[in-house]
């Protein structure tokens, strides 16, 4: 949980200017054209906005003339039907960096429009000497996609690093902030997706979907100063920075080995590399009851969570299912050659050859060790 910082006996510093990079628009006839995983057919209608008054207007237009609605940042945790969307469209191309607020001691806040590219907040925090996300370098997508599923990566989760997320809330009608503790964030979750899975008994409308009842506007970020990094909790990359875990590197060293084994595990997009078309890992790590893990082989992964239960790790699974990297080749979907949690669109894949290879692994699992297997990215128009 995210410790508040005191700002008693603090003088302020002078605040950097806001930041703001062009907007990245992308004329699309498909989705294919909008998403890491290159596929889908077309929407009804796409629009583009610049600015927060013009989201607000696309997506109350939408609820109030009953039209299916998809908010768009990077298309990084989608995969969309070959038939396409049959609503709206409405990409949010706003972009930049706001710092309301820096001092000494208490760091700085950082507020972030959610079309705004998540690695460019990554890249100015690590240049401003401002830590806790630095080990979240290269991960594709857009701000505003981050607290959704609470992202996270090599020891870090963006909720560590979160104050509030202010939101329109569709089913109210009105914008709200929402702090850290209405926020619920949890592995891979929040309250924001929480309301596109399952129905909610206080919620008639629930469950939203595949946009949820949340549409994020902002994110502000609480980070803290120093040169060095927070403590690194994941083994690889404190071996790889030749640092215990749990001790500290320059923020630069940080985010220049995350990107180096990002790369290596096809997880930074190369439009010449097919192994990063893909929305990175395609399933969750499970969750399972003591038992459960007992039932695993003693070799098997196992992490203690919060609420009692054991943490494996999906990979591990797959690979012991016998399905390798790149199984399925020649294509056209497979398994990527660098990591065997990422299914991969080997150029001319459609969303039926990506579903149909993620049906083949998640009941080989299943099968092999009774474990069943979540998707990680937003299903449109599509079941597993």
């Amino acid at each position: 949980m995210q410790t508040e910082l005191s700002t008693a006996d603090c003088s302020p510093e002078s605040v950097p200017p806001t930041i703001t990079w062009p907007a990245r628009t992308t004329p699309s006839s498909t989705l294919a054209d909008l998403t890491t995983l290159r596929v889908g057919g077309a929407p009804r209608r796409y629009v583009e906005t610049t600015t927060e008054a013009e989201l607000l207007d696309a997506v109350r237009a939408a609820d109030a003339d009953g039209e299916p609605l998809l908010v768009l940042g990077g298309g990084s945790n989608l995969l969309v039907a070959d038939a396409g969307f049959d609503g709206v469209v409405v990409r949010d191309v706003r972009s930049g960096i706001e710092v309301p607020d820096a001092s000494a001691c208490a760091g700085a806040t950082l507020t972030v429009p959610a079309g705004t590219p998540w690695d460019d907040v990554v890249r100015y925090a690590v240049e401003e000497e401002l830590t806790g996300i630095e080990a979240l370098s290269g991960i594709p997508g857009s701000t505003g996609a981050t607290p959704v599923q609470n992202v996270g990566a090599y020891g870090q989760e963006v909720s560590q690093s979160i104050a509030t997320v202010r939101v329109w809330d569709r089913g109210r009608g009105k914008v709200r902030t929402l702090p850290l503790v209405t926020l619920a964030f949890g592995y891979r979750t929040s309250l924001l997706k929480r309301s596109m899975r399952g129905a909610d008994p206080t919620d008639p409308q629930a469950p939203w979907s595949p946009t949820p009842r949340y549409v994020v506007l902002d994110v502000t970020f609480q980070l803290r100063p120093g040169s060095l990094s927070r403590p690194i909790a994941y083994a690889e990359l404190a071996r790889t920075l030749g640092v215990e875990v749990g001790g500290r590197a320059p923020l630069a060293d940080v985010r220049d080995t995350v990107l180096a084994l990002r790369a290596r595990k096809g997880m930074v997009l190369d439009a010449a590399d097919h192994d990063t078309w893909s929305a990175g890992s395609f399933f969750t790590n499970p969750f399972l009851s003591p038992a459960e893990a007992a039932a695993l082989p003693d070799d098997a992964p196992r992490f203690p969570a919060d609420d009692d239960r054991v943490k494996t790790s999906a990979a591990w699974l797959i690979e012991r299912s016998g399905f390798s990297r790149g199984f399925g080749a020649p294509g056209p979907a497979t398994l990527s050659t660098k990591h065997t949690l990422a299914l991969t669109n080997r150029g001319s894949a459609k969303a039926e050859d990506l579903l149909a290879l993620a049906r083949q692994v998640r009941d080989g699992v299943r099968s092999s060790f009774g474990v069943e297997l979540e998707p990680e990215p937003v299903l449109v128009g599509v079941t597993l």
